[in-house]
């Protein structure tokens, strides 16, 4: 650049404002007044010192983020609390839900109940005092640990469950009756005396006022043939049977309870969170392991809690307030938070006592009290839809939560398998009661009564032996549960997927009939035979593959298809049992994958086999007829009693 341009650029940036000034300077106190242009130590250190701070900062909350905390409070480690060893967390807790409002009455009893019975012993007929257990329950909304254990789905397992049992001992049902016995009364029938009149019903001048008072009747003004007569009856001052009662049974309490799903699709969606409120009938232990808690979490929220509320603090009357949330490795739920309230007796409120949480390691710490609910006499649970179980696992909890035995719940699913599809979920409002006897000293105890109420439909199940010994369950009809034909024969039941009726086909992508039903497994699940029967076909036919058809009795056939191996000595004219392999899952024919296509025709017609009312298995003779309905009143006025003084407990 030569002078020239040189001068004018200078005269330019002067025009617009700059100046030709000094260079930057730590010296600010050159001239009289600072210029501008001094470099501040202070400002420069306080600069670099912001810079490394929001650094360090922003480094520690990203290292915390990764380590799975949420928050700088003190760590649990450096509390004085049991925890889950290294190895054994599990992070089961899983990402917050939305808060769901449908909320039900739950309703949940275990009595004693108590009945005078008839029993003959060594030859003596006795009359005595006896006592039952008896639970009243809806069914269980959400899987538990309680439930973590069953055994699986097993349609072959539930037919060797359902067989009726043989008892040696020839006795006869135990006549229940109405009256009331202290102690322990035999009964002794003896010929009666010939000089022995019996004294008059009624006195003479009775029986005089009956006759006038009847005839003034029949003939009074407006009497006729439509008047009725009166008609004299002695009073019942003995021991009686018990009578037919009104209509009862079981009911399911799901009251103002609108239940959403929170997705398009609820099946597909995964667990959610919600909370049950508790009242503690007893110790705080049952009431938690009914209710979610194992042994292992109940010792950890019992030492998170030792501190601020020992265990035997909480009595009777106090309120539990657990959220229940999805555990990352099973399809069950587990308690997320525990709060407990006390009653308070001089205001008359119940107050937080303490409240313990789990935390993203799965240990429990203390916690903040959650929002203040209005807590309801009754006590009740948060119905989410995609906690609902099967009707399967739904019993099994049930049945463990009222310390049921597992063979005696073994049986019930089993009796219900071939009336109900127990794969499908429970809804709010299932119900189910049972009878039982009370253990003996050995611990025995026979199962008297069941009833399932799935909707608006009722189904019962009495127990009842014959004069051969055998023991089965019967509904009022006289029909076992039993029936003939499995609806879901291969193990495990596999998954529906694809039902009865119309659809577009997978593979032709034309509308055609579908006529039975599909059931996803994997290949090679065994397939059983859904009744006894005989083989008609055991080959490979068109698009159904490896394919199995047999015939049952009264016109009943059934058929297998898509078998990837038809088991060995399956042929036409074999003779199969219900139950017995014959053969295996596969994909043959026009097939998309691995599954088990299953027809049923009745009379050579299709039909649903999800279904289709299938007969039973077997029927009550006419001669036990009068015995039968005599059992059935008993039973059904028993279940209607008072429970007695000595309540076992109500759970709720």
């Amino acid at each position: 650049m030569n002078p020239a341009q040189r001068n004018r650029n200078a005269a330019l940036l002067k025009a617009s404002g700059f100046e030709d000034g000094p260079a930057l300077t730590v010296q600010s106190t050159d001239g009289e007044i600072p210029h501008g242009r001094e470099l501040s130590f202070a400002w420069l250190t306080g600069t670099v010192m912001t810079g490394l701070t929001s650094v360090l900062l922003m480094g520690a909350a990203l290292y915390v983020s990764f380590e799975g905390q949420d928050t700088f409070s003190t760590a649990y480690e450096a509390l004085q609390l049991i925890t889950r060893p290294a190895a054994e967390t599990s992070h089961e807790s899983n990402v917050k839900g939305d808060r769901v409002r449908p909320v039900a009455k739950t309703r949940s009893e275990l009595e004693i109940v108590e009945a005078s019975i008839r029993e003959t012993v060594d030859g003596r007929a006795l009359i005595r005092k006896q006592p039952f257990v008896r639970v009243r329950a809806t069914l269980a909304t959400a899987a538990t640990a309680l439930s973590g254990d069953i055994p699986d789905y097993d349609p072959v397992a539930m037919i060797d469950a359902s067989q009726p049992v043989v008892e040696d001992e020839e006795v006869a049902n135990p006549d229940i009756y109405g009256a009331e016995v202290e102690g322990e009364v035999q009964i002794r029938t003896a010929a009666l005396p010939v000089t022995f009149v019996p004294a008059p019903a009624i006195s003479d001048k009775g029986a005089s006022d009956f006759v006038r008072l009847t005839v003034d009747n029949l003939f009074a003004e407006g009497g006729g043939e439509g008047e009725f007569a009166l008609a004299y009856a002695p009073a019942d001052t003995g021991i009686r049977d018990l009578g037919v009662v009104t209509d009862g049974g079981v009911t399911g309490i799901a009251e103002n309870v609108t239940v959403l799903p929170k997705t398009k699709s609820a099946e597909m969606a995964g667990l959610g969170r919600s909370e049950r409120v508790i009242t503690v009938n007893g110790p705080l232990k049952d009431a938690l392991l009914k209710n979610g808690f194992d042994e292992q979490t109940y010792d950890m929220v019992v030492a998170t809690l030792r501190n601020v509320l020992p265990a035997k603090n909480v009595r009777q009357g106090a309120k539990l307030r657990i959220l229940m949330g999805p555990a990352r490795n099973e399809p069950r739920l587990i308690p997320h938070r525990l709060s407990i309230y006390l009653p308070d007796s001089r205001s008359s409120t119940i107050k937080h006592a303490a409240t313990a949480a789990l935390t993203d390691r799965g240990n429990y710490v203390l916690g903040l009290e959650p929002p203040m609910i209005e807590f309801p006499e009754e006590d009740t649970e948060e119905i989410n839809v995609n906690n609902l179980p099967s009707i399967y696992r739904s019993i099994w909890e049930t049945a463990r939560k009222h310390d049921i035995d597992d063979a005696v719940t073994s049986r019930i699913v089993a009796m219900f398998a071939y009336d109900i599809d127990l794969t499908k979920k429970v809804s709010a409002g299932d119900a189910i009661e049972i009878l039982e006897t009370q253990k003996d000293a050995q611990g025995h105890q026979d199962l008297l009564y069941v009833a399932l109420k799935l909707g608006t439909t009722t189904r019962e199940l009495f127990r009842f032996r014959t004069d051969d010994g055998t023991v089965d369950f019967y509904d009022p009809s006289g029909e076992t549960g039993k029936r003939f034909l499995t609806r879901r024969p291969l193990q495990g039941g596999g998954r529906l997927a694809s039902r009865f009726g119309n659809r577009v086909h997978p593979i032709f992508k034309s509308r055609r009939m579908h006529t039975g039903v599909d059931l996803a497994a994997p290949r090679n699940t065994p397939i059983y035979a859904a009744g006894d029967g005989v083989i008609e076909k055991a080959q490979w036919v068109s698009g159904y593959g490896r394919y199995v058809q047999l015939k049952h009795v009264n016109g009943f056939e059934t058929a297998y298809g898509h078998m990837n191996k038809i088991a060995d000595g399956m042929k036409p004219g074999t003779r199969v049992k219900q139950g017995q392999i014959i053969g295996y899952v596969g994909s043959t024919g026009n097939s998309t994958g691995n599954h088990l296509h299953f027809e049923i025709k009745v009379n050579g017609r299709f039909v649903d086999p999800l279904s289709v009312k299938l007969p039973r298995d077997k029927s009550l003779t006419a001669q036990y007829e009068g015995s039968f309905e005599q059992t059935m009143a008993q039973i059904r006025e028993l279940m209607q009693r008072d429970a007695a003084p000595m309540t076992v407990a109500s759970i709720q």
